[in-house]
């Protein structure tokens, strides 16, 4: 038995020759999903025209479709509709056996006298009892009509492949789409692979460096809902180095002003708890074994350390007596002095905690603790304003500075050489801290009160952590007196 059996108007065999009843699915038009999201709105929308404009009948309006309007399998290459979401498949819309009538249903027209002048996308619709189709089935087909219909190219063949061509241009250019707002994106792939933006960004030498650093801290690091543990490194990092103000910040990594100032401080903790110990005192054979040569003609290898103070300008406490002791003559305004030591291969083996910028150089060296780790028989280098010789020969151990000018006419010949050795040697100090303020530009700017107040349940401030967690990152960049060997 033939019947016409979709709004396409193909005919198929609903029963085969003896009698029974083939397989054959009918689906009916799909509906636009309105209130499941914009997304899937569009698409749904989108396919329900597609399925129109393929089957081309006048009579089908997109807002008025009957239930009883069906398309048959035999429209789509895997015998029914694809995912409405997968609009790469070539069963989104029903797209097979869609030319015209083949020269059977024609010569049954003229035979009829029933011949219609519109195209056969116009031809009647057979109201199907959809308990009557119940399997898959493909049902038999006349293969000389089918050999026939696709023989023909049509104008449906033209417009898939024109589909197919715009489908690939589009995937295409949502490719390089992605590709480029991975590379605007504040993650992993923002920094892999260009070691120029990671030094600018983050003060590091090499991705890799970040890296590693990322690795020890990131089981420590709080859970955000919002900041992956790498942008909570690299957003503490480009603060440090950039000094960039938290509001720019949290505009860059599009979280809330106060998120990002939590995030800060609790990676400065961690990088703190973690990484302080890389500012440590190294041992004396090591010292010895890996003594540059300006310091070996000078003064064998007993060179310990190179001293120095620098500050950091604060706000104006309110607190007389805070506002007493942290003002500087020497900066002319109210600071906090760290005292810096550094090994004579240029690591910083030494830092504070922060000291009122009122107090001198050589009270923060007695109370500081740096004595108690002289060896008999280190050598100290410091500048004139350290007058600790007594408090460092108490620890059988000795200090170098450069002579004293202050009612001479003239040095000796042996003391202008002894203060040229000494001060050629202990510019190495100077320039650490140079490099160290010019890397993290966070150290130049004014610091607020209440990073100079103890953190809870500790003896150090904020401002303390910020300034030993500068000095561990400046340890890990190359060293400003020793010159790797090329």
């Amino acid at each position: 038995m033939v019947r016409t059996c979709c709004v396409i108007g193909c005919n198929v065999r609903s029963y085969d020759r003896h009698g029974n009843k083939l397989g054959l699915s009918f689906y009916a038009f799909p509906t636009w999903k309105q209130f499941q999201g914009a997304q899937v709105s569009d698409v749904t929308k989108r396919r329900r025209r597609a399925w129109i404009a393929a089957v081309r009948r006048a009579d089908i309006k997109f807002c008025s479709i009957s239930r009883y309007h069906l398309v048959c399998s035999r429209h789509f290459h895997s015998g029914k509709p694809a995912y409405e979401m997968d609009q790469t498949n070539p069963d989104w819309v029903p797209t097979l056996h869609m030319g015209r009538r083949t020269q059977r249903e024609q010569k049954k027209a003229l035979v009829g006298g029933k011949q219609q002048p519109h195209p056969p996308s116009q031809s009647l619709i057979l109201k199907v009892d959809l308990t009557e189709v119940t399997t898959e089935e493909q049902p038999e087909m006349d293969t000389t009509e089918e050999q026939t219909e696709d023989q023909r190219p049509t104008n449906d063949c033209v417009r898939c492949v024109q589909s197919r061509a715009e489908i690939n241009r589009l995937l295409e250019e949502n490719r390089k789409l992605k590709s480029q707002l991975d590379k605007t994106e504040l993650n992993e792939n923002f920094l892999q692979g260009d070691t120029e933006k990671v030094k600018y960004y983050t003060g590091l030498t090499c991705f890799a460096i970040f890296m590693s650093v990322l690795d020890n801290v990131k089981a420590f690091l709080p859970a955000s809902k919002k900041l992956s543990h790498f942008q909570m490194l690299l957003l503490t990092l480009m603060r440090l180095r950039l000094d960039l103000p938290v509001q720019h910040l949290s505009y860059l990594f599009n979280v809330s002003h106060k998120t990002l100032s939590s995030v800060f401080a609790d990676t400065i903790d961690v990088l703190y708890a973690r990484l302080g110990i890389l500012v440590h005192w190294p041992e004396r054979h090591c010292l010895q074994a890996t003594m540059p040569p300006q310091f070996m003609e000078t003064f064998g290898n007993r060179v310990a350390i190179i001293v120095d103070c620098f500050e950091i300008r604060t706000e104006r406490p309110c607190n007389l007596k805070a506002r007493a002791q942290t003002c500087s003559h020497y900066k002319g305004t109210h600071t906090m002095k760290y005292l810096i030591g550094i090994t004579p291969q240029g690591a910083i083996s030494f830092i504070s905690k922060g000291w009122g910028g009122r107090a001198s150089d050589k009270h923060i060296t007695e109370q500081c603790g740096i004595l108690n780790k002289l060896l008999p028989g280190d050598v100290v280098l410091d500048d004139r304003g350290f007058d600790i010789r007594d408090a460092v020969g108490m620890m059988c151990a000795e200090v170098k500075i450069p002579a004293f000018t202050r009612g001479f006419c003239q040095l000796d010949a042996k003391d202008i050489e002894n203060t040229r050795a000494i001060a050629h040697l202990r510019i190495h100090v100077e320039r650490v801290i140079g490099s160290l303020r010019n890397k993290f530009k966070m150290l130049h700017t004014t610091m607020p009160i209440r990073s100079l107040l103890p953190c809870e349940g500790e003896d150090v401030t904020f401002l303390d952590k910020i300034v030993r967690v500068c000095c561990v990152l400046g340890n890990m960049c190359p060293s400003v007196v020793v010159k790797p060997h090329t």
